[in-house]
């Protein structure tokens, strides 16, 4: 972590020296009011100098209501996975060959097969006493998750004489392997793999086990997918603005380092200078590179509008065109994924735009019912306000690219009201469509938009209509459709006042 005030003053410097976009890996107290976190605090501040900040969502998933950095003038970024593996597979004395990772390839490596046993302690590898008393001299042992990092386990491993090492991953984690260089030939297995295993280890007398190195893979099907520990919403301190706003790559990412945590070096070895990093610190700073490259094509976009282009044109669907799945194999939802995975591509010509200055967000602020000193420490250094003297915003009226109302009473019609800035072609046409259950009715006024220049602002308003409280969140989406663009904004309906907070659940967490 950071002081706040060496963060508020990194930003007052970076907005000194001239910067467009900032990446903070920062996280924070997701209960924390805007105005008591520093991040917050810092973002309003770029942004209102124009400069676009970019923010982790934190990695305390897959627990509900556990993100951080939830401020609508920051871009939340949530994890996901790539198609690239470090592919390696344990063969069993069975024949039966399963997959895994491993970032400890040996060049020269046997095929013979060797002992595989269990720690005979708890499990987990944890007593170097213990792996000693059970002779594991040339063998491959296999430790369940817990009970300390792998990287360490290993250590304790190697010196009681294994050959080998297979590190089953959490159940939490799901079929996503996050692989760490270790001191001995490592193979990491999912959860589900870790369990076929045991099951050969326990009914075979003689059990028997090797590796099999295959490199670095792509194309891994059901790419991208959440990553387990991704932090997710709803937004505690504001649930009528959908975060995080989007998910981009945060898994097994090569990372320049100063140094491998963990590592062994040999003599003359040089310390490498990347790693393989996984958190929505690996995710934050893709986002950030992708809103450089489009101040860069489009310098006189605003950060909200950089904000709107990112999250109008994601990919919500796999490799496979299935839709982005969490890592228990169910669909992600919203509070996942928010908008979707980021399309770099796309992103650089979106068609239009949701706009916002940095003044907008004070009549929002005074909606959420801060005082006045709480409003003007986030301001600052603006003017002063008074929010009796102010018109207050509703959340669901902020001029944001995804849309999110709370229905709080049987036979609920709430509206809510958004402007489209034309930066695609001049004299375009988009109509509206919608997609959401049966449960509910959302129209559009008017369902067709005509511009007839570029820089052109038109309004719609949104009419969500229920007959009934809904008893969890209800997720759709509306798209504006021209020729050459396809606008699309998620749509989500919650029960409740709004107002109230959103405790954490007691789930365990998946840390990177």
């Amino acid at each position: 972590g950071c002081d706040r005030d060496d963060i508020l003053a990194a930003v007052d410097e970076a907005i000194e020296d001239g910067v467009d976009v900032l990446s903070l890996s920062l996280g924070g107290n997701p209960g924390a009011d805007f105005s008591e976190d520093p991040v917050s605090l810092g973002g309003y501040t770029a942004a209102l100098n124009g400069v676009f900040v970019s923010t982790a969502a934190g990695n305390i998933g897959p627990n509900p209501a556990t993100l951080s950095n939830g401020a609508p003038w920051l871009l939340t970024v949530g994890a996901s996975t790539s198609d690239r593996r470090f592919a390696a597979t344990v063969k069993l004395g069975s024949g039966l060959e399963v997959d895994g990772e491993s970032l400890t390839e040996p060049k020269d490596y046997g095929k013979e097969m060797v002992p595989l046993v269990r720690d005979m302690g708890d499990g987990q590898c944890t007593s170097e006493s213990v792996l000693k008393a059970q002779n594991i001299t040339g063998k491959i042992i296999i430790c369940e998750a817990g009970g300390g990092v792998s990287t360490a386990k290993a250590k304790m491993v190697l010196r009681a004489g294994a050959f080998g090492m297979i590190v089953v991953a959490p159940a939490v984690f799901g079929p996503v392997i996050v692989p760490r260089p270790h001191v001995l030939p490592t193979v990491q297995v999912p959860y589900a793999v870790g369990q076929k295993i045991k099951a050969y280890l326990e009914a075979e007398s003689s059990p028997t086990a090797n590796f099999i190195f295959k490199g670095t893979l792509f194309d891994t099907p059901r790419s991208p997918m959440m990553a387990p520990f991704s932090s997710r919403g709803p937004n505690v301190k504001s649930r009528g603005i959908l975060k995080p706003d989007i998910i981009g790559p945060g898994v097994n990412v090569l990372a320049g380092v100063p140094g491998v945590v963990d590592i062994v070096l040999q003599p003359k070895e040089v310390m490498p200078k990347f790693d393989i990093k996984s958190g929505t610190s690996m995710s934050c700073p893709h986002l950030a590179g992708i809103a450089a490259l489009l101040k860069n094509a489009h310098p006189t976009w605003s950060p909200a509008s950089i904000k709107s282009a990112l999250m109008t044109t994601t990919e919500t669907t796999d490799n496979t065109k299935k839709p982005i799945a969490d890592v228990d194999g169910t669909q992600a939802t919203y509070f996942a994924t928010g908008a979707g995975h980021v399309n770099p591509k796309k992103a650089m010509d979106p068609g239009l735009v949701y706009n916002l200055t940095a003044a907008e967000y004070i009549p929002y602020l005074c909606g959420l019912k801060y005082t006045d000193q709480q409003v003007n420490s986030i301001i600052h250094p603006e003017p002063p306000v008074t929010c009796d003297k102010l018109r207050k915003l509703d959340q669901k009226d902020l001029n944001y690219p995804s849309i999110t109302v709370v229905v709080d009473k049987a036979d609920s019609v709430v509206n809510a009201s958004r402007a489209v800035t034309n930066v695609g072609v001049a004299s375009s046409t988009y109509d509206v469509e919608v997609e959401v259950p049966k449960s509910v009715t959302v129209e559009v006024h008017p369902p067709k938009l005509t511009f007839k220049a570029l820089e052109e602002v038109l309004n719609y308003t949104v009419t969500v209509k229920t007959a009934a409280v809904p008893d969890g969140a209800i997720e759709g989406q509306l798209k504006w459709v021209s020729s050459k663009h396809i606008v699309r904004s998620p749509i989500l309906i919650l029960p409740g006042t709004g107002e109230e907070d959103t405790t954490e659940a007691a789930a365990p967490s998946a840390q990177p």
